[in-house]
Formats: structure tokens, C-alpha cells, sequence
């Protein structure tokens, strides 16, 4: 089976308390004071305490077109990109020059050539790794990401592939924009990166490569919620589409799917020791928490995530899975990540941990 060899995490240096965060962008949000109002209502119930942002706080006063958004998205998102993957392969003890396979995702800004390409000659991958950049999925990215990269593995169990994911998505907060969608995405969404290294069954034989296997995995496609979470393109960038209809998909489909998922491999909730939930907001994991049955200290990692740096789309489920492979483990523990995206869609992956794993020591400085 495929083996999630390391994961690792960037962040801007830029990080700011919540509180910064909404006094600068009430005003550039609406110049109502009653909206003002609710903007930071919406801000304190998020629960978010700290948000990394890829440019200074003071910079996001001057109104920036598309084009130009979109050119510091790229120059930013293949620094971060870079880092965290760096970062990935050295914990993983693969070299550049190994990596057979990317798969990028972002949703926060667009790239051609891609950032993956543009990471190629900087981080010395060969000029033959095969690439594959994913767009539009959102927040279910990260692990729909995984259940992509295990697909091509099971075919090629002797590649080491990389799973890379950046989202910039303070670049994508409107100006003078009172909806209710951006107003909460103001208060949630956060920037950074992620990537995480898979190796092949053949090869995680071979070098003894450590770290939980992906047993199986699962997509769903929920009918009729096109229109509940995603981006619309416009003059300005992307405005977000973000409802409250997400907690009612979730209530409706994921206690079902989740657990005919886990039913399919002889499992229940009960049998479940590490849950790697998307902290998609609030009442998002409320959602998951409620459906599930699931006591508040099941999801507390996904939950101290988002207090720490935010709903990072794409990059959080990751960014959450990370503090988990650093954490002890028993032989035949289960795992199950999952995250939520446009469509609306769902992806489940279904982890087991072969081996007894410690707690990862502390990096001295």
C-alpha cells in the first residue's frame, strides 16, 4: 500500500492577532458602520486568534487589480511551495532528484507554467517528473490530493510522488464587497502551504520508509450544491461563494458516508483513533463532531489548527494531518481524513498505522 512518507508546513512570516486583522478590513470591507458591526461579530465567532498573511497588514490598504494580485500570488505561492516542500523531503529522507510525480493544488491564483513547473529548476527536480496541476477544488484539495497521488502510486509502487498545496487566500478578499460570504471569509480564511511525500508499496519496502499507509479512499459529489461553497471570477479577482447551506450537506450526507466508508473495511467510529478533519470553520466541525458523535477532544487538533492560523483551504487538512504524524501511534491504528469543497464534494481517506510510532522530539534551535 502507498505510505505517507513526511508532511510538512510553511507560513508567511507576516502574522497577525485576529483582532488587527479586522480593524484593517472593516473599513476597506464596507463603509457602513451597521455592517462594520456585524463584520466583527463575525470575526470574534470564528474562533481564529492568529492569521499568517503573505503581505505585510499595511500593504492590503492600497486596492490592487487582478493582474496584479495574481503576479504576487505567484511569486509568493512558489516561495511558500518551495519551503514546504523542501522541508517535506528532507523529513522523508528523499532527494530532489527522486521525486517521480507532483500533484500541485491551489485555488487562490492562477499559473502558466504552473508553480510546480516553476519549482522544478529551483528545487533541482529532474527535468522528466511528471506534473499534475489541479484547480477548482477548494478546501477538499488537500485530500482529494492524497487519494490522486495513492491512485497513481497503486500503479507505480516504486515512485515517490509529492502532494503540494498553497493558498494565498488574503489576496482574494474583496473591497467594498458587505456580502455576507466575504465577510466571513475575511475573518477565516488564512495563507500558507503544505506538502506532503508518498512513496510506493515497492519502494516503502525497500528503504523501510515509515508513516501510516493509505488503505483506501473515497469521492462524493453532492447534486443540486453547485451553488453553496466556490469562487466567481470577476474584474476584481475571485469573489468567494461561501453559504451557511454547508452545515445542512454535511448534516444530510457526511454521518452517511462516513460511515458506510469506514463499514466497507470492516470499521466503525469507535475503531477510529486519529481524525483528520478539514477545519473548514466553527460550525463546520460542529457539523462533523455532531454527525459522527464524536466527543470535542476527537477533532481538538483540527480545532487548535484553525485557531492558530486559520482556514487555510487546500492546506489545512494538511497542515492537520502533519501534527498527527508527529504524533505516538499504535500498531493498527486508523486514521480518517477527510475534507469538504465546491461542488459540493467530499473525499474520505482511510489511513492505518503498520507500525508503533513515538511522539517526534522537539527541534533544538
Amino acid at each position: 500500500m502507498t505510505r505517507i512518507a513526511a508532511a510538512a508546513t510553511a507560513l508567511p512570516a507576516h502574522a497577525y492577532a485576529q483582532s488587527a486583522i479586522t480593524e484593517l478590513i472593516a473599513p476597506m470591507v464596507t463603509g457602513d458602520p451597521k455592517k462594520q458591526a456585524l463584520l466583527r461579530r463575525v470575526h470574534r465567532a470564528a474562533q481564529v486568534e492568529t492569521r499568517h498573511l503573505v503581505l505585510p497588514l499595511e500593504e492590503y490598504r492600497t486596492a490592487l487589480t487582478f493582474g496584479e494580485t495574481n503576479d504576487r500570488f505567484v511569486g509568493e505561492a512558489t516561495r511558500l511551495a518551495g519551503d514546504a516542500m523542501r522541508r517535506a523531503l528532507d523529513s522523508a529522507g528523499v532527494r530532489p532528484e527522486e521525486v517521480d510525480f507532483i500533484v500541485f493544488t491551489s485555488v487562490t491564483g492562477i499559473s502558466a507554467p504552473s508553480v510546480d513547473a516553476l519549482l522544478v529548476p529551483l528545487l533541482g527536480l529532474r527535468d522528466d517528473v511528471k506534473r499534475m496541476p489541479m484547480f477548482g477544488l477548494g478546501c477538499v484539495a488537500g485530500a482529494a490530493g492524497i487519494a490522486r497521488v495513492h491512485d497513481y502510486l497503486v500503479g507505480h509502487p516504486d515512485d515517490v510522488a509529492v502532494l503540494l498545496s498553497v493558498e494565498l487566500c488574503s489576496l482574494t478578499v474583496q473591497r467594498d464587497d458587505d456580502s455576507m460570504d466575504n465577510i466571513v471569509a475575511s475573518g477565516l480564511f488564512g495563507d500558507g502551504a503544505a506538502a506532503v511525500v508518498l512513496v510506493g508499496d515497492r519502494r516503502a519496502r525497500r528503504t523501510g520508509a515509515a508513516g501510516p499507509r493509505v488503505v483506501d479512499t473515497r469521492s462524493r459529489l453532492y447534486p443540486g450544491s453547485g451553488d453553496i461553497i466556490g469562487f466567481r471570477p470577476s474584474e476584481t479577482g475571485f469573489r468567494v461563494i461561501l453559504t451557511a447551506g454547508v452545515v445542512e450537506v454535511i448534516d444530510a450526507n457526511f454521518p452517511g458516508d462516513a460511515r458506510g466508508f469506514l463499514a466497507a473495511h470492516g470499521l466503525t467510529v469507535e475503531d477510529v483513533r486519529a481524525w483528520v478533519a478539514h477545519p473548514g470553520g466553527p460550525k463546520v466541525l460542529d457539523a462533523f463532531q455532531r454527525g459522527l458523535g464524536l466527543s470535542p477532544e476527537a477533532l481538538e487538533r483540527s480545532w487548535r489548527s484553525m485557531a492558530a492560523v486559520g482556514n487555510l483551504s487546500s492546506s489545512s487538512v494538511l497542515h492537520v494531518l502533519a501534527g498527527e504524524l508527529d504524533a505516538p501511534h499504535d500498531a493498527g491504528d486508523h486514521g480518517l481524513l477527510f475534507a469538504l469543497g465546491p461542488g459540493v464534494s467530499a473525499e474520505f481517506v482511510l489511513l492505518e498505522w503498520p507500525e508503533a510510532t513515538a511522539a517526534a522530539l522537539p527541534v533544538a534551535a
